[in-house]
């Protein structure tokens, strides 16, 4: 079972349950507003590493790399202030507010990433994903909590066929494939899902399934905001997919007023995982037998 996800099995608890009670649409005519902001403290985290000659199309893929060889995921976006990007915010248990029209979210396999690199998905609802590369990408996606994970789908995503064959690292046009439809069905309170790609250990997705139209995904400054909430006191609660604790607070909103929430998340320590940059002449480019230009003319990665 892939260590991505076993890492999230205790973040889960009974704050993501299924809820035992249907989302009532009713006219919110003197809704508040949510706003606030996500910081971490710790310092940022060690990156995930992936030496590139371990994966398919090394080169392509390695014009976002460090310059010797590996492949970075970043997961953690971190404004100068200690702001966090990617956090959901969301109300649980909200029992009537606001229709809730949830448009199925699309995820691009862009220059050998995922994107975003976390989203909301919804259960029973959509999942779209759309390879822009002109390489082969596999979809494996789970649901995961505390009950462990399940496999949702598996299925190849083909490239644009129209895409020029043998593509190097100067290579930057992005062909839209067909677009693989899937729906994700979740099981026994499970509510995270994850995206990895078969052939490329370092592309990853995750979401988050909401069943009310409360919520944010924080950006690039750890700022969000949440409209048109019905007057009451709610439970307020912030997900990372990498840091292993969720935060929860206690809100009250007045009618057409505004509230304010803080939330501090804690940067996790230790050896978060197995893929961590190690030089190694055996794994190094030599190893091949012949010259591999891997150049990172995209994005010159730091570990």
């Amino acid at each position: 079972m892939p260590r991505v996800i076993m890492m999230l099995a205790v973040t889960v608890g009974l704050v993501l349950s299924a809820p035992a009670w249907a989302y009532e649409e009713v006219t919110v005519s003197d809704g508040g507003t949510i706003s606030g902001k996500v910081t971490i403290t710790g310092g940022k985290p060690t990156a995930k590493g992936f030496n590139l000659i371990t994966f398919p199309d090394p080169v392509y893929c390695g014009r976002i790399s460090t310059g010797t060889g590996w492949r970075v995921l970043d997961e953690f976006t971190i404004a100068p202030d200690g702001g966090l990007k990617d956090v959901v915010v969301f109300l649980a248990e909200v029992r009537r507010g606001k229709p809730f029209a949830f448009a199925p979210p699309a995820i691009e396999a862009r220059d050998c990433r995922f994107l975003p690199f976390v989203t909301v998905v919804k259960d029973r609802n959509d999942v779209v994903v759309i390879n822009m590369d002109p390489v082969m990408h596999d979809i494996q996606a789970y649901e995961t909590s505390h009950l462990g994970p399940r496999v949702l789908f598996n299925t190849p995503l083909p490239m644009n066929p129209h895409h020029r064959r043998n593509v190097g690292a100067h290579s930057h046009e992005h062909l839209a494939g067909e677009p693989m439809t899937q729906q994700i069905r979740l099981t026994k309170g499970r509510r995270i899902f994850v995206m990895q790609c078969g052939f490329h250990a370092y592309m990853e997705s995750w979401g988050l399934a909401i069943d009310n139209p409360y919520y944010a995904v924080t950006g690039a400054d750890g700022t969000f905001s949440i409209p048109d909430v019905p007057p009451g006191q709610y439970t307020l609660t912030a997900w990372h997919p990498q840091v292993q604790t969720m935060q929860e607070q206690t809100i009250v909103v007045q009618a057409k007023s505004a509230a304010t929430a803080v939330f501090e998340l804690k940067a996790p320590t230790g050896r978060r995982s197995a893929h961590e940059i190690v030089e190694n002449p055996h794994f190094g480019l030599e190893s091949l037998g012949k010259t591999v230009d891997i150049q990172p003319t995209l994005e010159l990665q730091k570990p």
